[in-house]
């Protein structure tokens, strides 16, 4: 399990008896002192999975789509895993694929071709003057054009809007972590587990928002439950009182998946059904997330944790920023390409396709059966990509792949909450630090004491040697150049 970036895997009773032997004898001495006995060896000994302080043992990356089933299905869901290398050559990928959506209606332009070009080599010529198909095709051409560009630059927004999230955590995340000072004593743990709370809110900020672009609006789900069910958010109201309750959803039965992985409308359920059944209101968790952020700033700031002005305003710029990333990802996903443009586009394109066969069945002959439905591959699939990115914060597999952004905030938290804030000294006097590397691998102690006007003359000597070697190199590039040239001109000749 701790490879797939889970917990570490439980210890054993031996490996833990002497913590808990640690344990029983402080605890009796404490008690001792008190005048409370109490019989120990009578106790159970304790391990990691009864421990309270340790209730994420044995539990698997929330983020990690290892655990998944290896159902065909799974093949044809997403979103795309970017950590996994195909070398299957590009055009016989089928992972990512419009291929599977557009199988019904290639079938169904075959059948018409083939029923086009049967009556008109055996009762009626249909053949029409391709003027015809040549000025809607440039209409067709304009549309597939306005509906792909569209739809991909919704989708490049949409990634940018998340790489936004992503910086002002981490900014967020700096600012807790590095410029928010640690009070003494008992204050001090406080502050420490206080910072560690508010990292994790961050990461909650980043889950919630993936379940609300995807109209899942409770906090039951594993990703989610254990970073807010602590707030008293309306969402937890809802999720304790209302029927979504379990973790888990239910996977739909073969017929509907058959469906839904052709492409066909019918099979396709309602994304908002969750929200539309809801008998409570379900809030809005990330902007309540903001909310206790929010708070938390204030109250280092008060407490005089924060206390330079620039480190003030750039927690609350940051702030707006993640504000801003929660208005912007909602309206990239609810102001899709307007109904009208959808629907006329749509017909344009299905009336093109299918006048293909009249123009093709006279000089093709019964050819014109394949070139009718290569030519509705490569028009339909343009139109089907348009319409599968428009959207790109869903499950399919050209969708952006959110969880993985997930867990690229909850990791960099994590690496930045792993050490304590850095003394400039521990690192600027270190032993290691070359200060003129490359010119001399001396270390800044020995440095020290050379005086200003060597250290000056040696960054002069740094950068002419620096602009010596660069033209050694190009030079050497160039005289490489010449010799592959002559070797290329005596291969010719022989």
């Amino acid at each position: 399990m701790a490879e797939e970036g889970g917990a570490p895997a439980p210890a054993t009773h031996e490996s833990q008896a002497p913590g808990a032997a640690n344990v029983h004898h402080a605890g009796a001495g404490h008690d001792g002192a008190h005048g409370v006995g109490i019989n120990t060896a009578a106790m159970p000994k304790l391990t990691r999975e009864e421990s309270p302080l340790s209730p994420r043992v044995d539990t698997p990356n929330p983020f990690s789509r290892k655990n998944s089933s290896l159902d065909l299905d799974d093949y044809f869901r997403g979103p795309r895993d970017l950590g996994k290398h195909s070398k299957w050559p590009m055009f016989m990928q089928m992972h990512g694929s419009i291929l599977p959506k557009m199988i019904l209606p290639l079938l169904a332009v075959g059948a018409w071709a083939t029923a086009v070009t049967v009556i008109h080599h055996y009762t009626k010529k249909l053949a029409v003057n391709s003027i015809l198909l040549t000025v809607t095709g440039f209409v067709v051409g304009l549309g597939l054009s306005f509906r792909s560009t569209t739809a991909y630059e919704r989708y490049n927004e949409g990634r940018k809007y998340w790489a936004q999230l992503i910086l002002a955590s981490q900014q967020l995340g700096r600012v807790f972590w590095i410029h928010a000072k640690d009070r003494e004593g008992e204050l001090g743990e406080r502050d420490l587990l206080a910072k560690l709370t508010a990292m994790n809110l961050l990461v909650a900020f980043a889950v919630s928002l993936k379940h609300r672009l995807r109209f899942e609006p409770y906090t039951s789900y594993d990703d989610l439950h254990h970073l807010v069910s602590h707030l008293d958010t309306l969402a937890n109201a809802a999720t304790r009182d209302g029927p979504m309750t379990s973790t888990t959803r239910k996977r739909p039965g073969h017929l509907k998946s058959f469906g839904e992985y052709l492409g066909v409308s019918f099979a396709a359920s309602n994304p908002r059904k969750a929200i539309k059944k809801s008998q409570r209101p379900l809030g809005n968790v990330p902007l309540e997330v903001l909310n206790y952020l929010a708070s938390f700033v204030d109250d280092l700031i008060g407490n005089g944790q924060l206390p330079i002005p620039m480190q003030q305003t750039l927690a609350y710029n940051n702030m707006a920023s993640l504000n801003d990333v929660l208005t912007g990802t909602e309206r990239v996903l609810n102001t899709p390409v307007p109904i009208a443009y959808a629907i006329a586009i749509s017909q344009i394109t299905w009336v093109y396709v299918f006048l293909l066969p009249f123009q093709l069945v006279d000089p093709l002959k019964w050819v014109a059966i394949p070139a009718a439905m290569a030519a509705a591959y490569i028009i339909l699939g343009l139109l089907f990509i348009g319409k599968e990115i428009e959207n790109p914060f869903g499950e399919d597999v050209n969708d952006l792949p959110l969880e993985s952004y997930c867990a690229q905030v909850a990791a960099e938290l994590d690496i930045i909450a792993s050490k304590p804030k850095p003394r400039s000294q521990d690192w600027i006097e270190s032993i290691d630090n070359h200060v003129l590397w490359p010119l001399s691998n001396n270390s800044w102690a020995a440095w020290l004491h050379r005086g200003e006007s060597r250290i000056r003359d040696a960054l002069r000597a740094k950068t002419e040697i620096g602009f010596e070697a660069r033209k050694e190199m190009e030079a050497s590039l160039v005289e490489d150049e010449k010799q592959n040239g002559r070797q290329r001109v005596d291969v010719t000749k022989v």
